[in-house]
């Protein structure tokens, strides 16, 4: 006999009335296998391994609200309203809802340079990952290679780990998984030898309490300094990979990525000028504490004219 899966009461989560839906879907459909995410034109569906059993996240948008409902085996009312409890915040992290993109808009609203793409951008969030491990892991997965790699290294992670759901979307693994495939079994999935000695660092400081992602994510205030000393004090992990982390991972605004390829193409169009990394993390440093949302408006403007 076939289980299936039991499905959450409806949460309507409310959206702000300039929210772009397509920024969040964008993000979650650079897997074309659509292994671990499948997107439609209103709708994102997910796959996650929350406490020790896979769920199927589902968000439809709908203009001035998002539906959020999950399937999961355990149908116990007191783990459903766990799950609630745990899967909503999360949800809300994941669309950028606590992101003060008026405020930013508002205050460089007449930049010479960037006002005119705000203008045009407006309302755009940056869009976060499930979790902040995947967020970590796909930023070291990341480094120094184009997206389309990225993308094809984690769906090898995510195959070799084989978390599913019922209705057959994979989940990313956590950081107890990532450590039981080992170094060979990351070498196979074609990670190179630092990439899978440093997820596989990263991964043993979760396990160990060292790196405690969901803690930090929880907590209060960001404590985004004693998150990135952590993360660089890991061999193969660099300024941008923690930028990266904290940007996607945790929603912090305010990372600098100078080093990023992408960030330094979009001031160079605006500047019409040749930009190298001192030059773009100078040109930035103004925009604190949000350089890294003035990051994400770059990138969305590289893929506008690109």
């Amino acid at each position: 006999m076939v289980h299936v899966p039991e499905t959450s009461a409806p949460w309507h989560v409310p959206l702000p009335l300039n929210f772009r839906a397509s920024d969040i879907l964008a993000f979650h459909a650079r897997d074309r296998e659509a292994l671990a995410e499948q997107v439609g034109p209103d709708t994102l569906r997910k796959g996650f391994w929350w406490r020790g059993e896979p769920v199927c996240l589902q968000i439809d948008f709908a203009p001035g609200q998002a539906k959020v409902l999950w399937q999961m085996a355990d149908s116990d009312p007191q783990r459903m309203a766990q799950a609630a409890a745990e899967i909503l915040p999360l949800v809300q992290r994941m669309l950028g809802l606590a992101q003060d993109v008026t405020a930013f808009e508002a205050q460089f609203a007449d930049h010479a340079l960037l006002g005119p793409v705000l203008q045009k951008q407006s309302g755009l969030r940056v869009p976060i990952a499930g979790t902040p491990f995947e967020a970590l892991a796909w930023a070291i997965m990341g480094q120094q290679i184009s997206v389309a790699a990225a993308v094809s290294l984690r769906r090898r992670l995510i195959l070799a780990t084989d978390l599913r759901h019922a209705s057959g979307l994979y989940c990313h693994p956590h950081a107890d998984q990532v450590l039981a495939l080992g170094l060979e079994r990351l070498r196979a999935a074609g990670l190179s030898q630092s990439k899978a000695q440093s997820l596989l660092a990263v991964s043993e400081g979760v396990q160990s309490g060292a790196l405690p992602l969901d803690a930090w994510a929880a907590a209060p205030q960001l404590p985004a300094e004693q998150i990135t000393q952590a993360l660089l004090a890991i061999k193969g992990i660099g300024p941008w990979t923690v930028s990266y982390t904290l940007l996607r991972g945790f929603g912090w605004l305010d990372g600098s990525l100078h080093g990023d390829v992408v960030v330094r193409h979009g001031i160079a169009r605006l500047l019409q000028a040749d930009v190298d990394q001192p030059r773009a993390q100078a040109w930035l440093a103004p925009f604190a504490p949000w350089r890294a949302l003035v990051g994400a408006h770059l990138w969305a403007m590289q893929a506008v004219n690109a």
